[in-house]
């Protein structure tokens, strides 16, 4: 990957914020912040959960207004009161949630309020015309630009949108943790538009949390903690040592707590479950044995843990824990057996945002478990699980919506503390969290794993998987290609995520 040359600092920047604040009732979320983009750069911001990175994007997204300082574009000073007012200025924000409209199609979605037309009508051939040009400057010219896009992938509507930031003629184009969704292939690709936006002199802010990206695209790298800029630096002048200390504070010596396993009996079984995404899903999972689940986003890994969970509706199959059947096709039914699952979507159906921490920790409880099963009241539980994953809150009582999502993640895995949970399936646990909160959820597993549950956990990233995994299984195409040890290679992880034909899995023997 070719970056561009260190920034002269004679340069004028395209973009500066000078002593920008920010404060929330109870928190200060900026304060004094300096911050610099040049033409032609990408400078990453990195920082945990609520260091305020999210806060800096906002203000200059025009999400959300500035208390204090002032920033300039292109030398003109600016107040931005709304998002128009940032698309004015030639900023363009591509948040995690992308925007993009699946009623419409691929154009209608790039030149949505600034269609072409003439006489007030809409002119769609102008409009497939100007978007396919962009399309093509990104290099996404295998893209329709008259096709749906409710038929896009997340890689496809990553570029949707980046057209769309070229269609405004934006010049300062800030992504928020662009490749969350994305598998490895669909993360090359997005690079190489991110190399061009940069050729072509744009500024690109980039948010991440994932130090393999920042290494290999940041020019500069600018660190937050607690609503303060650490420190910039370029590339090569830290090293991801160095920038997660200056980012937390402290050293994490080791990310992955040590494993010396000692699987006990069989506790999860499932023997032939299928369904229209899955097919004859054969896997055991033991008592103390944390299983990993590898394999490419669309390849069957979410779709089999919501089977298992009696989420996804299954044609054929059993599934038993501890050797008692569980029925299929019901929730409460997986719930009453001790399945407990944390989701992908941590925000739309890990948590319900209107409900405190309290309630949110309580909410399995509340509805499945029956309460007489726990010594001592409701409250006294709750704070046991808090205290035990080290849920940072001001109370119990405040809006889980105003934790990290590292805590809230927390959160979201200690409710099912509170019953009887003997197997746990964790989807993408780690997805939008910082690394001190990844290092802290990496123990909360382990410890879990040791305290006898089984656990099985999906994750796009493999140095996630070949960290903390006892053994690894690989999906492709809705089935189980492949098994793995846990002392396995990515390059041996990626070979079998690429295959078609099932091979013969590990299925929970070990020597």
């Amino acid at each position: 990957m070719q970056h561009s040359e260190p920034v002269d600092p004679g340069l004028s920047p395209l973009l500066r914020a000078t002593g920008l604040g920010k404060s929330f009732p109870g928190v200060q979320a900026l304060s004094g912040v300096n911050f610099d983009l040049f033409a032609g750069e990408v400078h990453c911001l990195i920082g945990e959960n609520g260091a305020g990175k999210s806060t800096l994007v906002k203000i200059l997204a025009g999400v959300q207004e500035a208390d204090a300082g002032t920033f300039e574009v292109n030398g003109k000073a600016m107040s931005f009161a709304n998002p128009q007012d940032s698309q004015a200025a030639g900023v363009a924000c591509i948040f995690q949630e992308l925007a993009v409209v699946d009623g419409l199609s691929v154009s209608e979605n790039i030149l949505l309020g600034d269609e072409p037309g003439r006489f007030g009508f809409f002119d769609s051939k102008a409009a497939d015309v100007l978007a396919q040009d962009l399309l093509d400057s990104i290099g996404f010219s295998e893209l329709r630009a008259d096709q749906p896009a409710r038929d896009l992938s997340a890689a496809q509507r990553q570029a949707v949108m980046i057209a769309k930031a070229l269609r405004q003629n934006a010049r300062v184009i800030i992504m928020d943790e662009p490749t969350s969704p994305l598998e490895e292939a669909e993360v090359r690709k997005l690079f190489k538009v991110i190399d061009r936006l940069r050729a072509a002199g744009k500024g690109i802010i980039y948010v991440s949390h994932k130090m393999r990206e920042i290494d290999e695209l940041g020019d500069r790298i600018t660190v937050f903690k607690d609503g303060h800029r650490v420190g910039t630096v370029t590339r090569g002048a830290a090293t991801p040592e160095d920038l997660v200390r200056m980012m937390v504070g402290r050293k994490l010596d080791t990310l992955f707590p040590a494993r010396d396993s000692q699987p006990g009996a069989p506790t999860l079984e499932v023997r032939g479950l299928s369904n229209p995404h899955i097919r004859n899903i054969d896997l055991t999972v033991r008592r103390n044995e944390i299983l990993g689940i590898a394999g490419l986003v669309g390849s069957g890994r979410t779709e089999m843990l919501r089977a298992i969970f009696g989420a996804d509706r299954v044609s054929s199959g059993t599934v038993t824990v501890e050797n008692a059947p569980v029925p299929l096709n019901s929730i409460p039914a997986a719930i009453e057996a001790g399945i407990a699952m944390v989701p992908e979507e941590r925000r739309s159906a890990g948590i319900v945002p209107v409900l405190s921490v309290a309630d949110n920790t309580a909410i399995i409880w509340d509805q499945y478990v029956n309460r007489r099963a726990h010594d001592g009241p409701r409250s006294d539980a709750i704070q046991k699980i808090i205290e035990m994953l080290g849920v940072r809150t001001a109370s119990v009582t405040q809006s889980i919506s105003a934790l990290s999502g590292g805590n809230q993640q927390k959160v979201v895995v200690g409710k099912w503390l509170l019953s009887q949970t003997r197997v746990l399936l964790l989807d993408e646990p780690t997805r939008g969290v910082d690394v001190g909160a990844k290092k802290e959820i990496y123990q909360i597993i382990h410890d879990l794993a040791e305290q006898g549950l089984a656990v099985v956990f999906v994750s796009s990233e493999l140095p996630e998987l070949l960290g903390l995994a006892d053994r690894i299984v690989v999906m492709n195409g809705g089935e189980i290609v492949g098994g793995l040890s846990g002392d396995a290679t990515e390059e041996q992880v990626i070979e079998l995520s690429m295959l078609h034909a099932a091979t013969p899995i590990l299925t929970g023997e070990h020597p």
